[in-house]
């Protein structure tokens, strides 16, 4: 399966158990199952809360050329990233 990235929390997907579900129980391929169930959201956040969220599962932070980084610069790069993603685009 083709690798895909949450378009929610930017997690990649790579495996159908990691993909969430549509209300008819289908696979969905723009979220995670971590983010999407049965059709809808599993919380409702905004987007600042989400990032938030989303650095306190990162175990390791690191940059797009795979560099340790800080909570506080892994968050800002969140920042200028998640309004790329699919649920975030209309905020």
């Amino acid at each position: 399966m083709e690798q895909k990235i949450c378009q929610s929390c930017s997690m990649p997907m790579t495996a159908a158990e990691e993909f969430g579900n549509n209300q008819d129980g289908t696979l969905n391929q723009d979220y995670c199952v971590y983010c999407f169930k049965d059709g809808n959201f599993t919380k409702q956040m905004t987007m600042d809360e989400m990032i938030t969220h989303c650095a306190e599962y990162s175990d390791s932070l690191k940059d797009e050329n795979e560099n340790s980084i800080s909570k506080k610069e892994y968050i800002a790069s969140m920042k200028a990233y998640f309004p790329t993603l699919k649920r975030w685009k209309q905020q």
